[in-house]
């Protein structure tokens, strides 16, 4: 008989098996054509993305002209050509004031520089964002930036970008996984518009917004950047932003500078982030409304302002400059300090605009002032690895930074030096601090945030695995009352068994509130609890399933615990329970904790490998332990009433640390 047609097996339909009596979905991927769909839709979010990337850019620079040269146009101007003269340190205090009444009023979403803000909706909004931030977020951005806000235009658009998305997934049945895919695609066209980065839009959603590496998000959303890119290029805009022409020199003293040059980004890389974060507790200090902070914030960019012009907006001169020639130490050293502050300041106070451009030029400045001690390259060669190096250690992302400044400059030779460098600067500030400048807002706001990726264990796990094996059942023969009996009997150590007939098949699983129910219900106290059972559905497992199907089973049918048995002839093999897939997380930590030399030089003792093992996996299953007069075969006449539940021990191992377990599974 095939076990799949038997009545007493209730498997969801997503869980049904195929011919060949394995989960239809076992794979390496669990992506379905569903993504074709969301493919489509992808493409439109692209686009849109486009034409928020671009209306930011261009209100960036109506609000420059209009602020600090008093005419409406979108050319591009340097503010430190503004005739304004002194007058200029209060633009960024008029525009702090603007943008500190649309948060107040509009909405306070709006504040920061945007990623944490698409984070926090993806990972606690359901990746929903409404309307006023699709508009409010570009708005008050393009005017902080405009009227002399140290920051770049990336965090803006990221959100922007990611709100269109959102929308648009909003109005269309979608499940909360492909709402957050369309949400990070949006960001990824953003972020592509404003920089003509594809490959590091697509590296930034992987590694910092999409919190996991599968087809059904990662197409569509390269599907996004892929189609932002092909526009861009259409509308004119430049590729790359800032061409550099420069080759590495491959030698040891290089080396040592690629790596010197990586620590040294990732020391301003923690020195940046607790600077933001420090001035941001210090305005949480102050006695008034959190719509003032920006103000004072923009007296700061003021007065910076006066004392270095080109630390003003979003400085991608100052990138191109550096990039094309040496930078006099004075004037590094300058605009590394004075940008530095304001912009923390700034950041601190709360107004809107993003860190990327601002860490390009900050990590450039160090690059060009450490430069004077560096081994000899092409001008500009250590300004753009230190630029690199900064950004993959501030926002912990090395591999978008490595891809970040090759498509920037469209200099694919510059790959090795690149992640040379942002390697040590990453690994300086996983090391010295538990959270980046992206993720710390997030956490101050009560929210744990982990961005580490890891394969699912209970995908890889099978059912015979961590099953009990020995197993307590009880005979269809008993009677509802000298199963009552057994349970308040003081030797039992668990409320709940498997019933199995003659021939070791599960009829059913018994506890209290079932015996409860039967009672309520008027049935006999002598009726056998075979009866009781008969034509009921019962949840099972099979010992060669993996547990993320099983688990899933689980929920679907809420119960902490199911039979496993044989796909042949359905007899039992053992009991799975909820304790059972506790082990899962023991061995996992073994393998973490657990040191192991397995091979040992001099030594005539056998290797590891050759010798027993003592973990979890060591002993073989044994056949399960069936009650007197029940699935062994032994007549039912010669049990005795009541029937005693057995105290049968498993030959599997204990993993070390973890208590022995009772040989029954508990529930």
């Amino acid at each position: 008989m095939d076990i799949r047609t038997l009545p007493h097996l209730d498997t969801p339909p997503h869980l049904a098996l195929d011919d060949g009596g394995r989960a239809n979905r076992l794979g390496d991927f669990t992506t379905s054509p569903r993504v074709l769909v969301i493919m489509a839709i992808a493409v439109v979010v692209g686009t849109a993305g486009v034409a928020a990337g671009v209306a930011l850019l261009n209100l960036i620079r109506l609000f420059t002209n209009l602020a600090y040269f008093g005419r409406a146009s979108l050319a591009v101007r340097s503010i430190a050509a503004s005739p304004l003269g002194l007058a200029a340190a209060l633009v960024p205090v008029g525009g702090a004031v603007i943008v500190g009444l649309m948060a107040r009023y509009g909405s306070e979403r709006i504040r920061g520089h945007g990623i944490p803000e698409a984070i926090e909706a993806i990972l606690l909004g359901r990746s929903r964002l409404d309307l006023k931030i699709a508009i409010l977020k570009p708005l008050s951005s393009a005017i902080a930036i405009g009227t002399g806000g140290p920051f770049g235009a990336e965090g803006p658009i990221i959100m922007t970008g990611g709100a269109i998305g959102s929308l648009i997934a909003q109005l269309l049945p979608v499940s909360d996984a492909e709402r957050k895919t369309l949400l990070v695609a949006g960001a990824a066209a953003g972020m592509t518009t404003v920089f003509g980065t594809p490959i590091a839009a697509i590296m930034l959603a992987v590694e910092l917004l999409l919190f996991e590496w599968t087809p059904r998000s990662f197409v569509p959303v390269a599907t996004a950047a892929i189609v932002a890119a092909l526009e861009r290029y259409w509308l004119g805009l430049p590729t790359p932003l800032f061409p550099f022409h420069g080759s590495p020199e491959m030698s040891l003293a290089a080396f040592g500078g690629w790596i010197g040059i990586g620590l040294m980004s990732g020391l301003l890389s923690c020195l940046l982030t607790q600077l933001v974060y420090g001035c941001e507790d210090l305005f949480l200090k102050l006695p008034i409304h959190w719509m003032w902070w920006p103000v004072l914030g923009g007296v700061v960019v003021g007065l910076g302002g006066l004392i270095e012009p080109q630390a003003l907006g979003v400085g991608y001169h100052n990138i191109a400059r550096m990039l094309s020639g040496p930078t006099a130490l004075d004037a590094a050293l300058l605009l590394l300090s004075v940008k530095a502050v304001i912009w923390a300041v700034a950041l601190g106070s709360g107004t809107s605009g993003g860190v990327l451009a601002p860490l390009l030029i900050m990590g450039g400045s160090m690059g060009a002032a450490l430069a004077y001690v560096l081994p000899a390259a092409s001008p500009g060669f250590w300004p753009l690895v230190a630029m690199c190096a900064t950004m993959g250690g501030t926002m912990r992302s090395p591999l978008t930074a490595t891809f970040f400044a090759v498509e920037l400059t469209g200099n694919t030779h510059l790959l090795l030096p690149l992640i040379a460098a942002c390697v040590p600067a990453h690994l300086l500030t996983v090391l010295a601090m538990r959270r980046s400048i992206l993720t710390e807002k997030i956490a101050r706001r009560g929210h744990h945030l982990l961005r580490e990726y890891r394969v699912d264990p209970f995908a890889l796990t099978r059912v015979s695995e961590v099953m009990t094996v020995a197993v307590e059942t009880v005979p269809a023969t008993m009677t509802l009352h000298e199963f009552a009996r057994l349970l308040t009997d003081p030797a039992t150590r668990h409320p709940s068994f498997p019933v199995v007939d003659g021939e070791g098949r599960v009829l059913g699983v018994v506890d209290p509130p079932r015996v409860l129910a039967w009672r309520r219900a008027g049935r006999h106290r002598r009726a056998p609890l075979g009866e009781l059972l008969a034509g009921s559905r019962v949840a099972t497992a099979f010992p060669d399933e993996y547990l993320e199907t099983v688990i899933d089973r689980m929920s679907h049918a809420n119960i902490a615990h199911l039979p496993v048995i044989s796909r042949d002839d359905g007899t039992l093999k053992g009991y799975l329970s909820w304790r059972d897939l506790l082990r899962v997380r023991t061995r996992l930590q073994r393998e973490e904790e657990e040191k192991i030399s397995f091979l040992r030089l001099g030594s005539g003792r056998r290797p590891p490998s050759d010798r027993p093992s003592k973990g979890w996996r060591a002993g073989r299953a044994q056949p399960h332990a069936a009650s007197r007069g029940s699935a062994a075969g032994t007549p039912a006449e010669t049990a005795p009433s009541p029937p005693k539940t057995l105290r049968l021990t498993t030959a599997r191992a204990v993993p070390p640390g973890v208590a022995p377990r009772n040989q029954a599974a508990p529930i």
